[in-house]
């Protein structure tokens, strides 16, 4: 017999599946943002608020700019801009716009909106984090001693309205781009033309989609034209095209690809997570796909429920308290439209273009999160293309989550370098 806990979770777990419960709750400046429309030129600022910030010699702002999605259709994305305190140089100040990693879907997950976002990055599996999220400026600190301007995206659907396209590496690209945009245009800050990009995971993935850009990138009548690309830093990126056919599949072939796909995603609740987000956000860049084409009815319910809610370490409990060890259950057993969720995944990716400017990829050897695979063929086949990239492995064993602090040395260096324009050697494979 079932005990009085397990019942009443079971008729929770109900509840919770049969009635839509509204998005958490937001800050006003989020609430406000939410009800706006987008219209402007890519990169303008339609709202900022000045916040106050913990760095050294900084001032800080919330903003909301205009972007647009991987099917051109304009967005409102909210972000950091933080920048020196005093005069800028004639030439302007340096942009860097970081790209973070997964936090989750919902509203309230973006980075910008937890209390102190422009501390240092703060990681949620390390001992020293202390919050339920990652957030936080990569080095902020000393980009903004070297006299740097530093925008943090929060990317679409994060606090902007919109249901977030995670992993969704063209979209997520653009709204890095866009940000760099934004913060050139605030004249209050100072900032000029030269631009370093620099992400993590989902936004390694971001840095790398938004170098390949170029017609983007080149585009006029934005809210700032003509910025300078000098270089571009991928933690840890991801790149779901480097590991997919891109040839259209037929179905058949297309279901045994999307089955060795899944199971490679599903072996632990963590990933499992990142898998069902994935799926929410794909299907939101999309629409024309549907989640119970890989997911049973109540797996697609559990899926738009928890990704609407909830943020990614949330979102993982969640699972793992309603299921436990069943939470495989909610994948279909025959996935149908496979081939047209290849293709769209595929199509959310890294272009294969050869990148803007030269790109360093720092990685780990125990990564578990993102496979390494994915950045080596990308290496490759960016460098046939006669792009300059370069990975570089880090000492030790390094995982995902101490890929960012590990690196932190070296993308110090390298940036300052890129943006002094000291020569750089060909980081691609010889031979």
């Amino acid at each position: 017999m079932q005990s009085l806990v397990q019942n009443l979770a079971v008729a929770s777990l109900c509840f919770a599946f049969s009635n839509a419960l509204a998005a958490p709750p937001v800050a006003p400046f989020y609430e406000s943002v939410i009800q706006m429309s987008p219209t402007g030129v890519l990169g303008q600022v339609i709202k900022k608020e000045q916040i106050q910030t913990s760095l050294k010699g900084a001032q800080a702002w919330k903003i909301a700019y205009i972007s647009s999605d991987v099917g051109e259709r304009k967005t409102i994305v909210t972000a950091l801009v933080i920048a020196p305190v005093g005069p800028a140089p004639k030439e302007g100040r340096p942009i860097l716009a970081w790209a973070h990693g997964t936090t989750g879907s919902a509203q309230n997950c973006g980075p910008s909106q937890v209390i102190d976002p422009t501390r240092a990055l703060n990681q949620y599996f390390l001992m020293d984090g202390n919050s339920w999220t990652d957030f936080g400026i990569p080095k902020g600190q000393e980009f903004i001693n070297e006299g740097y301007v530093v925008v943090a995206t929060d990317y679409q659907g994060l606090g902007g309205g919109g249901k977030h396209q995670y992993a969704v590496a063209q979209t997520n690209g653009r709204d890095v781009i866009n940000s760099a945009r934004a913060a050139s245009s605030m004249t209050e800050i100072g900032a000029g033309k030269k631009t370093v990009v620099y992400g993590w995971s989902q936004g390694g993935g971001a840095v790398i989609a938004a170098a390949s850009l170029p017609d983007y990138q080149a585009q006029q009548g934005t809210a700032a034209d003509n910025l300078q690309y000098l270089g571009f830093v991928a933690l840890a990126p991801e790149d779901l095209a480097a590991l997919l056919p891109k040839a259209p599949l037929d179905e058949a072939s297309a279901i045994k690809v999307m089955k060795g796909f899944t199971e490679a995603n599903v072996s632990n609740v963590f990933l499992f997570t990142h898998f069902m987000m994935g799926l929410w956000g794909t299907q939101a860049a999309y629409p024309e796909l549907k989640l119970t084409d890989l997911l049973t009815e109540e797996g697609a319910k559990a899926a738009d429920q928890l990704s609407s809610n909830k943020c990614v370490h949330v979102m993982g409990d969640s699972f793992n308290y309603a299921y436990g060890d069943k939470y495989k259950s909610l994948v279909n057993p025959q996935a149908s439209n496979s081939s047209a969720w290849i293709k769209a995944f595929v199509d959310g990716s890294v272009k294969p273009v050869k990148p803007v400017a030269p790109v360093a990829i720092y990685w780990g050897t125990k990564d578990t999160v993102v496979p390494p695979v994915m950045h080596e063929i990308y290496q490759k086949q960016m460098c046939a293309m006669g792009a300059n990239v370069a990975r570089v492995q880090l000492p030790g064993e390094q995982t995902h989550f101490t890929t960012p602090g590990v690196s932190a040395p070296m993308y110090l260096e390298w940036v300052k370098d890129r943006i002094a324009g000291k020569p750089l050697e060909n980081g691609c494979p010889k031979g």
